[in-house]
Order: C-alpha cells, then sequence, then structure tokens
C-alpha cells in the first residue's frame, strides 16, 4: 500500500537521506494525498497500462501508480534520488528506475522494449522550466501515446487550452492542439509542495487525437508558420513571416495566400485558428 504522499512522510525520507532539493531541477515534491487522487483519476491507470513517469523525485505519485498500473518506468534525472526510490519503491516488483535525462532518453525505443509499442499513458509532476520540451518532445518523435496527464504552472496549463482571440494564445496553444484534447482537471495551490514554488500549478489531460486535428501538406513548415507569427506578437502575420529566417516566402506571396482565404493582410497570428493556420500554410506550398 502506497505509504508516501503526506508532509509528515516526505519530511522523514528526505531527513533519513539528508536529500538536498536541486534548484537547477526544479525540484518540488507534491505534499497533497487529495491532490494526488485527483491525477490518477484523471490518467484513467487501469491493469492493463504501461506508464512512463517523468521525474518521480522520492516516488510519492510512483506508489500510487505501481499499485494500478500493469508497470511503471520511473525516469529520474537526479543521480542522488535514486537510491531513496530505490528504498521507496522496493515492494513493488512492477516498476523500473532509470536516471536519465528525459530528453535525451529514446522513448520510443523505450515503449518497444517494454510495452512491445502499444501506446503507453504519461504522468509527471514536470519541472516547470522545460515543461513545453518534454511534452512537445513525446509529441514531435510521434511516441505511441494514449494520454499526458501532467502537473505544470498554472500558466502554462491555460495556455494550452485557450483559442483564438485571447492574449494567452499562442504557438504552445496551437502545437498541443494539433496532437491532444486538452483539459485543465485541477487547479493546485502552491502550499501542496515542499519547497513551495513561487507560482500556482495545474494538472492538465492530454488526449491524444487518433488523427492529427487538421490535415496539412507539410507539418514542420505549417509549425515554423506558426512560430513565425507569434515571435513578435505585435506585428502584423505577413511581417511575423517575412522577419522569420527559416521561412523564405515573400511578402506577396503570403498576402495572396490570406486573400485566397478571405483574411485581410494585417491581420495577426492570434486571431487565426489551426485549421486557418494548415490552409495557410497548404496554399504557400503550392
Amino acid at each position: 500500500m502506497a505509504t508516501l504522499g503526506n508532509p509528515q512522510e516526505t519530511i522523514a525520507v528526505l531527513q533519513k537521506y539528508k536529500f538536498n532539493f536541486q534548484k537547477k531541477f526544479g525540484q518540488n515534491f507534491l505534499i497533497d494525498t487529495r491532490v494526488l487522487d485527483r491525477i490518477m483519476d484523471a490518467a484513467e491507470i487501469s491493469g492493463e497500462d504501461y506508464v512512463l513517469e517523468i521525474g518521480p523525485g522520492i516516488g510519492v505519485m510512483t506508489q500510487y501508480l505501481c499499485e494500478q498500473a500493469k508497470a511503471v518506468t520511473a525516469v529520474e534525472i537526479d543521480k542522488n534520488l535514486i537510491p531513496i526510490l530505490e528504498d521507496t519503491l522496493s515492494a513493488y516488483a512492477n516498476v523500473r528506475i532509470v536516471q536519465q535525462d528525459i530528453l535525451k532518453l529514446d522513448v520510443n525505443q523505450l515503449v518497444q522494449e517494454e510495452n512491445q509499442g502499444r501506446p503507453i499513458k504519461v504522468v509527471a509532476n514536470l519541472p516547470y522550466y522545460i515543461t513545453t520540451p518534454i511534452i512537445m518532445g513525446l509529441f514531435e518523435s510521434n511516441v505511441p501515446l494514449e494520454s499526458i496527464t501532467v502537473m505544470v504552472q498554472k500558466e502554462v496549463a491555460e495556455r494550452m487550452q485557450v483559442g483564438p482571440g485571447t492574449k494567452d494564445y499562442g504557438a504552445l496553444s496551437l502545437a498541443v492542439q494539433y496532437y491532444a484534447e486538452p483539459e485543465i482537471v485541477a487547479n493546485v495551490p502552491p502550499n501542496c509542495f515542499i519547497p513551495r514554488p513561487k507560482v500556482g500549478s495545474a494538472v492538465i489531460r492530454l488526449a491524444r487525437h487518433k488523427e492529427p486535428l487538421v490535415q496539412v501538406a507539410d507539418e514542420k513548415q505549417m509549425f515554423a508558420i506558426i512560430r513565425a507569427s507569434f515571435n513578435q506578437r505585435r506585428k502584423t502575420l505577413v511581417n511575423g513571416i517575412n522577419n522569420a529566417p527559416d521561412i523564405s516566402f515573400s511578402k506577396h506571396e503570403v498576402v495572396q495566400a490570406l486573400k485566397k482565404m478571405g483574411l485581410p493582410e494585417n491581420i495577426r497570428g492570434e486571431a487565426l485558428s489551426l485549421e486557418q493556420f494548415a490552409q495557410l500554410s497548404d496554399f504557400l506550398v503550392l
């Protein structure tokens, strides 16, 4: 039975091992069992599931995962946490601990070895400074995923979920929504962690689309156009694309493509939906 998850037990483990938090790894450990229960409910882990956990810390959530999943691989970058994890997870035969930087790990190979290439579920309390590279890395490398349920900075969760015309809408919103259906399932205040982060957090579930939300001839080009459109938010979309070093279309070509779509040439990127960006990209390929 899971034994961690409340402040006293977590502090006892940290003291036993004289563990020091590493700022460079963005370590904030969850110490609220109600939040853990919300994460587990949202992730919908069953006895058939293979789970990849990123940043298990001292194994608080890992214990919960081990009790519900068929198998768990916990990837931890901090080598000082490995002996602690081996201790706190010693009762579970269905867990594998990997000491590695998730951004350098070949997750596809891992899924092939551990789950015969079948879709996995990712659950994580992510370090806030590398949330976006981790999530986008999983999507872009086409890891077979069913869902990603993660704790992230509240503001980042909101950005993933918003639509056109809002101030938080941007390249991250479009990228996440292209690959998955985002849903914020819980807001989590700073006092649920040790040490307390300076910002509010949220649990967001990203349910992977079976097929991408829109069809586009050149996915890479579409995302290059999206990034260019939001790089300088105050500029028009035409100027943003024109200033992007990795895009070679002339201003005239972009204006013509917008005209075909019935859009004014002074429109900004934040006004376009994902479908419209796909359309724009396709018109610029032709």
